[in-house]
């Protein structure tokens, strides 16, 4: 991860950065589903433009149905917290959020639940596997298997069971 990216930086290297990756072929209204119908508004915000179809005509930017629609809270900051807390493998805090993008805690904590939300993560316990899934179980016992450890014993009864379960992903 290179945070001197100036995605991470400057708002409008993140929103051109999101442009490449949302529009890859020309910009797409959000509101008719339109390829290739809009025009850059000049001398407005940045990155705002007008759909020329009849029936839409209406403005939008790339931010438009995404989470970061309608949000004060600098685009930037917004690309670095999502990549934080998808690049993480033990998971990121709204509390670390909020320390590392300078931002108060009660904007991380709206940023980390729309992530998490757009990320798909629940927070509920919903059953493994379900219909026609598969879940993976194995189990082994842990402990102390050398013979010239003090106190080694045969057997399993001085070991800890363990077992686990696991949904295998898709791909």
């Amino acid at each position: 991860m290179n945070l001197s990216n100036p995605i991470y930086h400057d708002a409008d290297k993140a929103r051109e950065h999101l442009e490449a990756l949302l529009w890859a072929d020309g910009p797409v209204c959000p509101h008719c589903k339109t390829r290739d119908r809009a025009s850059k508004i000049k001398g407005g915000r940045a990155g705002l433009y007008f759909c020329n179809v009849g029936t839409c005509r209406k403005q939008f930017s790339v931010t438009v149905g995404t989470i970061f629609e309608r949000s004060k809270i600098p685009l930037n900051k917004w690309v670095l917290a999502t990549h934080l807390m998808s690049a993480s493998k033990t998971g990121v805090s709204a509390h670390q959020l909020h320390r590392m993008l300078d931002i108060t805690y009660k904007s991380a904590w709206f940023m980390f639940h729309r992530i998490r939300e757009a990320m798909g993560v629940s927070s509920d316990a919903s059953p493994m596997g379900g219909r026609g899934e598969q879940v993976q179980s194995d189990e082994t016992y842990l402990g102390n298997t050398s013979k010239r450890a003090k106190g080694y014993k045969k057997g399993h009864s001085h070991k800890m069971k363990v077992h686990a379960l696991v949904e295998p992903r898709t791909c």
